[in-house]
């Protein structure tokens, strides 16, 4: 592995996200961070209170709730920040549509509407930028994402030229630290939380989670697939085996 990669990893093992976010911002001027959900705008809300100019995109299906683009624009005023829409190729989207209508993973499964609308979007992105930062926690999946590291070489979306680095802040957090930050810094949130939606998606593929259900389980519910990962994290699929 890359020596500045293990070194970093030594360095920031265990630290406290704020610590990880500012190394990563030190160290990559070209780094950009996903923005979807609640633990991704905790990142923002980190992040520029380090740096200003921070680069932030976001994965626009075209699947998504109402009241996920209007947290988008939320985010967006009150940080004073763009933030960049990632849409599926149009031509590929079309075919795909056309062919197997809106509604085709409720039979084929998941993972080629996602590749279409957010795995192929997020790779034509990814291969712009040096680094990433990323929400991800372990507790999200007990299955694809307890060998996560606070920093790594993303093996999915790196190339033979150019080797990507991701961060995960947040991985040894929990979902009440996040809510914890979210209350104590006014941090905006989707609305759809109100609403017992905990991790949140495309409109026809996630819904409210039943109490005491793990978050993750209003995502692609009728799977029986326990790997819940939408191909932006594939990595993690890997290192399961």
């Amino acid at each position: 592995m890359n020596t500045k990669i293990t070194s970093l990893q030594k360095q920031l093992h265990n630290q406290n996200p704020r610590k990880i976010i500012k190394a990563a911002l030190e160290q990559f001027d070209n780094i950009a961070i996903a923005f979807s959900g609640a633990e991704d705008v905790v990142l923002i809300d980190l992040a520029s209170r380090i740096r200003k100019d921070i680069q932030v995109f976001s994965l626009d299906t075209g699947r998504l709730h109402p009241e996920t683009y209007r947290f988008i624009e939320k985010v967006r005023n009150h940080y004073q920040i763009e933030i960049e829409l990632l849409t599926p190729d149009r031509n590929v989207l079309d075919d795909f549509v056309k062919a197997k209508g809106l509604f085709s993973f409720y039979q084929d499964g998941h993972q080629e509407c996602c590749g279409i609308r957010k795995v192929e979007p997020l790779a034509r992105k990814l291969v712009t930028v040096d680094a990433w930062i990323t929400g991800q926690r372990k507790d999200q999946s007990l299955d694809t994402r307890q060998n996560l590291s606070e920093v790594e070489i993303d093996t999915s979306f790196s190339k033979e030229d150019h080797t990507l680095i991701k961060f995960n802040p947040l991985l040894n957090w929990n979902s009440a630290q996040v809510w914890d930050h979210i209350e104590a810094y006014q941090v905006p949130y989707n609305e759809l939380h109100q609403h017992g939606y905990i991790s949140i998606g495309c409109a026809p593929c996630t819904r409210p989670v039943l109490p005491n259900q793990h978050e993750r389980a209003g995502r692609w519910w009728w799977e029986s697939d326990n790997k819940k990962e939408c191909g932006l994290h594939a990595g993690n699929l890997d290192k399961t085996k």
